[in-house]
C-alpha cells in the first residue's frame, strides 16, 4: 500500500515543483527588473541579462541542486535538454504562431556562437569528467560573451528604436512610476526562495519516479525536468510572438540558450565536479554521443534557416514549416532517447 503511494506522492512533487518553479521565475523576474530600472539600468540590459538570467534561473537551481545531490545526469541533462527545448519547442511554437523575421546579422551570430559553445562542451567533456577548473572556464566563457552579444545588440538596435518601442518621454513616464525599491526587493528574495525550494522538491520527486519505473535520471533530466524549467522562456516566447516582438523572441531563446551551457553546467560543475569512478563516465556516454550533438544541429539550424539564401543582405525568416521541422525533429528525438535509455522496453 505504502509502496503504490510512492509515485502518486513523486508526481504531486513535481507537478508542486513545476508549478512553484513557473511562479516564482515570473516573481524573480519581476523584483529583478523593477531593482534594475530602479537602479538606472538600461532596457536592453534588463531584457538580456537580468530577465534572461531570471527565466533560466529554474534551470540553474535545479542543475546546481542536482550538482550537491550526486545527480550529474540530471544537471547535464536538464541544461542540454532545455536547449534543445528552446529551440525546436519554444522557438517552434513561437515561430507557428506567427513567422519571426531574423536579421541576417543575428542569424550567424547567434547561431556561430551557440554551435561553438556545444562544440567546446563536448570537448570538455569528451573525457567522461568535468573538473572544477573546467567548470570555471565556462563561467568565464560566459563572463566574456555576454557582454560582447549585448554591446553589438545595443548597436543594432539604436538604429530603429528604443527598447520600449515607444518615445523617449514615454519611456521616462514608465520609469517614474516603477514600483519601491523596498516591494522590488521583496519580490527578489521571495521568489529566489521558493526557487531554490522548489529545485528540490522537483529533484526528489523526478527522482523517485525515475527508481520506481526503471528509467534512468538522464531521461527525466531531458524531458520533465527540462521541459518544466523552460516553462518561463515559453510563456514569454508565445506572448512574444502575439505581439510580434520577434527581436524579443529570439534574444530570449539565444540568450537563455548560452546561459544555460555555459553558467548553469559551469556553475553546477565547479561547486560539484564530475568524476569518473573506476574509469567509468561520470555521466551518461549519450550526453556526447546524443544530446549535444543535437543541440549542435539546432544551433546550426539557426544560420541555415535564418538566412534569406537568395538575398543574403535581407532579412531571413522562421516560418510554420520550419517550426514543423523543429518539432518534428524534438518528438522522433525524445522517442529515441526512451528507446536507448529503456533498452527498447
Amino acid at each position: 500500500m505504502v509502496e503504490s503511494a510512492i509515485p502518486w506522492l513523486s508526481a504531486l512533487f513535481v507537478i508542486g515543483g513545476l508549478a512553484a518553479l513557473a511562479w516564482s521565475s515570473d516573481l524573480f523576474v519581476a523584483g529583478a527588473s523593477s531593482l534594475a530600472r530602479a537602479f538606472g539600468i538600461s532596457p536592453l540590459i534588463i531584457g538580456m541579462v537580468i530577465i534572461g538570467f531570471g527565466t533560466s534561473a529554474p534551470e540553474f537551481c535545479v542543475s546546481v541542486m542536482s550538482g550537491l545531490d550526486g545527480h550529474a545526469n540530471i544537471s547535464l541533462g536538464n541544461a542540454y535538454g532545455s536547449d534543445a527545448f528552446n529551440i525546436a519547442i519554444i522557438l517552434g511554437v513561437s515561430a507557428f504562431i506567427y513567422p519571426l523575421a531574423v536579421r541576417p546579422a543575428v542569424a550567424l551570430l547567434a547561431g556561430g556562437c551557440l554551435v561553438s559553445i556545444s562544440l567546446f562542451s563536448m570537448w570538455l567533456l569528451r573525457d567522461g569528467a568535468c573538473s572544477r577548473l573546467e567548470g570555471l572556464i565556462l563561467v568565464a566563457a560566459f563572463a566574456i560573451i555576454m557582454p560582447l552579444y549585448c554591446w553589438y545588440d545595443q548597436r543594432m538596435k539604436n538604429k530603429n528604436e528604443l527598447a520600449c518601442g515607444e518615445s523617449k518621454d514615454d519611456c521616462g513616464k514608465k520609469s517614474e512610476n516603477k514600483e519601491s525599491m523596498a516591494i522590488s526587493a521583496i519580490k527578489l528574495i521571495v521568489g529566489l526562495s521558493v526557487l531554490i525550494a522548489s529545485s528540490h522538491l522537483l529533484i526528489k520527486g523526478s527522482v523517485n519516479i525515475a527508481k520506481f519505473f526503471g528509467v534512468s535520471d538522464l531521461v527525466v533530466g531531458l524531458t520533465i525536468v527540462a521541459a518544466g524549467t523552460s516553462l518561463p522562456e515559453l510563456a514569454s516566447a508565445i506572448a512574444s510572438a502575439r505581439r510580434k516582438e520577434h527581436e524579443f523572441v529570439l534574444g530570449n531563446i539565444i540568450g537563455s540558450n548560452i546561459f544555460n551551457t555555459l553558467t548553469v553546467v559551469g556553475v553546477a560543475v565547479s561547486i560539484s565536479p564530475i568524476v569518473p569512478e573506476d574509469g567509468v563516465s561520470g555521466f551518461s556516454k549519450y550526453i556526447i554521443m546524443r544530446d549535444l550533438p543535437y543541440v549542435t544541429m539546432l544551433s546550426l539550424s539557426l544560420i541555415i534557416f535564418g538566412l534569406n539564401w537568395r538575398r543574403l543582405r535581407e532579412p531571413g525568416r522562421f516560418g510554420r514549416r520550419v517550426a514543423c521541422v523543429w518539432i518534428a525533429s524534438f518528438l522522433l528525438y525524445t522517442a529515441l532517447m526512451f528507446i536507448q535509455e529503456t533498452g527498447g522496453r
